[in-house]
């Protein structure tokens, strides 16, 4: 029988999860036997899943899993070199050069586990099945303005955590702005999920952002309009040939408008980091980090967005995930398939 293990999120202020209690009990009624460790930092009570008829298994257990059980999470797991023998659905950050990834990729290879990395579960097309990509942009855009006007007054960015809602979310942003002009602002990815929630937050906010995809950046920069608006989103996933958006000696100009970037798609440590200012995340505690003093320029790179709004963003993953998930049962096929290729190919390219 097949059998997913819902590990507990150990990462600080992550409280989202990408199976709901109704997905639960449609892969219980499919057959696939699910096990849900205790949270009390899970947006949905463990109690929920327990009354859809799973399994609840201790915090951290996932390590005493089963061998054949699939370990299903969201972010990272504690990078302490153990070698990882179980196959895990999760975020990996592992393909596109960063460091940690390359260390998770060698603990796969020592325990001879499998990473179905959920960026990479994509259909016939190429297009991934789930993202979180729409909440990370409308949180990014939201945090970037707060920012923005803590700057304008002088002040620090504040400190953020999570929202109960949207609308919530909404509010304090126009609590923030109230009394200062409008802002200009520039998404870049603006076609994309990410791009369209940072675009839609902005449009909630009263404000109409210049919105670029592939056909305006297609040259390669430089791009002295970015530095013309006040704030700019960088929605694109970072890859080889992605263009540098802002260069360091952009940010050395004295005559740049631009304030405050949005690192929304956050690569510090990718090879192809198309915002090469800064080299770590930021974090709810230290939104922003300032790159240039005067005029002074902040990035806000937060690499879990969407759990500020863990609700709202949890539900809408789950439910675009659900499908994959009811096919669990095939993982020699379709995304699973694909996925599975994909990383048996970076660990090959890891070893040479």
């Amino acid at each position: 029988m097949t059998h997913l293990w819902i590990r507990a999120e150990e990462r600080a202020n992550e409280r989202r999860v990408g199976l709901t209690p109704e997905g639960a009990a449609a892969l219980l009624e499919r057959g696939i036997a699910v096990t849900v460790e205790e949270s009390p930092d899970r947006i949905i009570p463990t109690e929920a899943y327990a009354q859809a008829g799973c399994r609840i298994a201790p915090r951290g257990s996932w390590r005493q899993a089963p061998a054949d059980a699939l370990i299903f999470g969201l972010k990272e797991l504690p990078d302490d070199g153990t070698p990882l023998t179980h196959r895990h659905i999760m975020f990996g950050h592992a393909y596109k050069g960063q460091r940690a990834g390359q260390r998770l990729l060698a603990r796969f290879a020592a325990g001879g586990g499998t990473l179905y990395d959920l960026e990479y579960l994509v259909d016939e097309d190429g297009r991934r099945v789930a993202a979180f990509g729409y909440w990370a942009g409308y949180a990014g855009a939201a945090v970037s303005l707060l920012a923005w006007a803590a700057q304008a007054q002088g002040a620090d960015c504040p400190a953020v955590d999570a929202w109960p809602e949207k609308s919530a979310m909404e509010g304090a942003v126009r609590a923030a702005l109230g009394g200062l002009d409008t802002p200009s602002a520039i998404v870049v990815g603006a076609l994309g999920r990410v791009g369209t929630g940072a675009a839609d937050l902005c449009a909630a906010m009263g404000m109409q952002p210049t919105r670029w995809d592939m056909a305006e950046t297609a040259g390669g920069g430089p791009f002295p309009e970015i530095l013309a608006h006040t704030l700019f989103f960088n929605c694109i996933l970072a890859r080889p040939g992605t263009p540098v958006f802002v260069r360091p000696e952009d940010a050395d100009r004295s005559d740049r408008a631009l304030r405050v970037i949005g690192d929304i798609a956050c690569d510090p440590d990718s090879d192809y980091n198309p915002v090469p200012l800064y080299d770590y995340a930021t974090s709810w505690a230290a939104p922003v980090v300032r790159v240039r003093e005067v005029p002074p320029l902040d990035v806000m790179a937060i690499d879990n967005l969407p759990s500020l709004l863990p609700l709202e963003s949890s539900r809408d993953f789950a439910e675009q995930l659900l499908p994959a998930l009811l096919a669990l049962d095939r993982l020699d096929a379709g995304v699973w398939g694909r996925a599975a290729a994909e990383f048996d190919k970076h660990v090959k390219e890891a070893a040479q």
